[in-house]
């Protein structure tokens, strides 16, 4: 199925759980990919495979190596192997997201597959391994594949500074969607498996030398990457402003989860009340116009504590403030944090749900 035709005359097709993007004239690539990546002048296509083998299903190499996989799947798809280069993932090409920007003749377009929910982290995170030696081990598929389309020529080293303004855009979106890290309590930049494609016109009459964010260039590269990584996170999993307006969403990174909120409650409340009951009452409170800006403001606070932005003492007075305005707000006993540290402002907060709880819950017995 053609997908569209860019801006320099090339087609994007939909095939064999694929998106392919076939070169009409030599084109220069710049590619994370480990197969036939780096900077290249010889390519005749990329591609982007979804090798999810469905639910349930862990991903497995037809091959000995990465590489050699990756060549296989360039041949199921009628490519030549030798002339393309291409990424893996387990999106789905059905939630591809495409979009374009313009400047007088200058058009960029980038096509973004991706999800966040289960790899996302935090440049800096404790990471899973140092394997050296077994290399062909290590490639996973990637979760935010980006193929970016530029149509103007351009020397190899701007092409570089394109993929990191590429970057900045996808974690700046992540950022504004206020997406969590999967293995620390920061905020996700990325996932752990990225991979990027950045493609350069060389028979445009245009020639950039800036892809930086002063140059017009990156401007649009920064626009259309933030677009289509929110609208291909979206079609993935429905993450997406409304998704994240949640009590439970915002606070869930630093480990404040149903199942930490109902255990604190059953301590205290053994036989009360049903676990089912308990949480149809939590997903009430979950989506509280206030509570969602309380907590959005008491997880910044945490935030800043950790980045040393404030003080321990700015924090706990900060802190304590929102904590009395979301408990009268309930009409719930207002907890108070009680040592200068993160696991104490915690506590505090879990202790607040808690409090609300209760006060929700004994209304259900009322009733």
């Amino acid at each position: 199925m053609k997908l569209c035709t860019l801006s320099t005359g090339d087609i994007a097709y939909k095939y064999y759980k694929s998106i392919v993007i076939l070169f009409g004239r030599p084109r220069k690539v710049l590619s994370t990919s480990v197969y036939n990546g780096g900077y290249r002048e010889d390519l005749t296509a990329v591609f982007n495979h979804d090798c999810n083998p469905g639910a349930g299903m862990a991903y497995e190499l037809r091959a000995p190596t990465y590489e050699e996989h990756m060549r296989l799947v360039a041949q199921d798809v009628g490519l030549h192997a030798d002339s393309v280069s291409g990424m893996a993932t387990a999106a789905s090409m059905d939630n591809v997201a495409i979009q374009s920007e313009s400047y007088e003749n200058l058009q960029v377009t980038a096509l973004v597959t991706g999800g966040i929910e289960v790899n996302g982290g935090r440049v800096g995170d404790p990471a899973a391994y140092f394997q050296p030696i077994e290399k062909s081990t290590l490639q996973k598929p990637g979760t935010i594949n980006i193929i970016l389309m530029i149509d103007s020529d351009m020397p190899p080293g701007t092409l570089s500074r394109a993929l990191v303004t590429c970057t900045e855009a996808k974690t700046a979106a992540l950022q504004e969607l206020m997406a969590g890290s999967n293995y620390s309590n920061g905020l996700a930049t990325g996932s752990g498996t990225d991979q990027t494609m950045i493609i350069a016109n060389p028979h445009s009459p245009l020639y950039l030398e800036s892809a930086g964010k002063h140059s017009k260039l990156g401007e649009l590269i920064g626009c259309v990457v933030k677009k289509a990584v929110k609208d291909a996170l979206k079609q993935q999993s429905g993450l997406c402003p409304q998704k994240q307006h949640s009590v439970l969403r915002r606070i869930k990174r630093f480990g404040v989860v149903e199942e930490t909120i109902w255990q604190s409650y059953r301590k205290d409340h053994a036989g009360a009340i049903i676990k089912a009951e308990f949480l149809e009452q939590l997903y009430v409170i979950d989506q509280d116009e206030q509570l969602v800006t309380y907590t959005s403001l008491y997880v910044h606070l945490l935030d800043q504590l950790i980045w040393k932005l404030l003080t321990s003492k700015e924090v706990i007075e900060a802190g304590n403030a929102i904590l009395c305005l979301a408990a009268a707000k309930f009409g719930a006993e207002c907890p108070v944090i009680q040592q200068p540290d993160l696991e104490s402002c915690l506590s505090a907060w879990q202790k607040l749900l808690h409090n609300i709880m209760e006060i929700r819950t004994d209304m259900l017995d009322w009733s």
